[in-house]
């Protein structure tokens, strides 16, 4: 199975401020793979980094075979994006704003596919009202849509869950997964929602301060660090207590 993402000795330096320390990973295709850290660990900057939003100061990035350094619009057309910190035109109707992304991503029949996806996140009612009048739960399901405009074969995921009610929340995992299931897709998400995680990834790179500190299944770190889930190994890492690791 050959890679989606390939990292290697990537560093971003803003000034003395080290945000992303030399680290490197691997993504293989079809997998979902999560990216958890505190606040200021460097999970957006990596992010960032792999969108081709931040160039690095060093290292290298391949997505979908391609280097970003030198071929990175190749490998945007087949990515997307989701985050619901990142405000869609705020005038626009939902699906103007969908209309407008599956533009720039050259989306065929952009109509029907606005419809699809409509009915697979529950959008129907929302689809005629500004973007800035939805609520943060609304928000959240409209952004998702858009990272999916394009049929993404690498899909990056801040937060994908973020003020989803329970019920609305495990209908997004269910649809991520059907969809890594039937399309093929590589998923990196980025989540303070360890049940998520647990449920979503086979594989977990744990940030701390600009380095990945730990990998492994959720079930291989729950073990190492001798705990009861994922959120447990999460605060062992943040407050630096690893006395349950072997």
């Amino acid at each position: 199975m050959t890679d989606a993402i390939r990292v290697s000795g990537l560093t971003k330096r803003y000034g003395a401020t080290l945000a992303v320390d030399d680290i490197a990973f691997t993504a293989p295709r079809g997998t979902t793979i999560g990216l958890l850290g505190g606040n200021g660990a460097g999970k957006t900057t990596t992010i960032a980094m792999l969108m081709g939003l931040l160039i690095p100061t060093t290292g290298s990035i391949a997505v979908l075979g391609h280097d970003m350094a030198h071929d990175r619009f190749a490998a945007l057309a087949r990515m997307n994006f989701s985050s619901p910190y990142v405000a869609l035109p705020a005038r626009l109707s939902v699906a103007e704003n969908l209309r407008v992304y599956g533009h720039l991503y050259g989306v065929p029949q952009i109509g029907r596919r606005i419809a699809e996806l409509a009915e697979q996140l529950d959008l129907g009612d929302l689809l005629a009202r500004p973007a800035g009048q939805l609520s943060a739960g609304q928000k959240t399901r409209v952004a998702l849509a858009k990272s999916l405009i394009n049929r993404p074969e690498l899909l990056l995921l801040d937060e994908p869950t973020a003020s989803l009610d329970p019920d609305t929340g495990d209908m997004v995992r269910s649809w991520l997964e059907r969809y890594r299931t039937d399309s093929g897709c590589t998923i990196l998400l980025a989540s303070h929602n360890m049940a998520e995680v647990e449920r979503l990834c086979s594989d977990v790179l744990m940030m701390k301060q600009g380095r990945i500190v730990d990998r492994g299944s959720p079930a291989d770190l729950i073990s190492r660090y001798g705990r009861d889930d994922l959120e447990q190994v999460f605060l062992d890492i943040a407050r630096n207590r690893r006395e349950g690791a072997k």
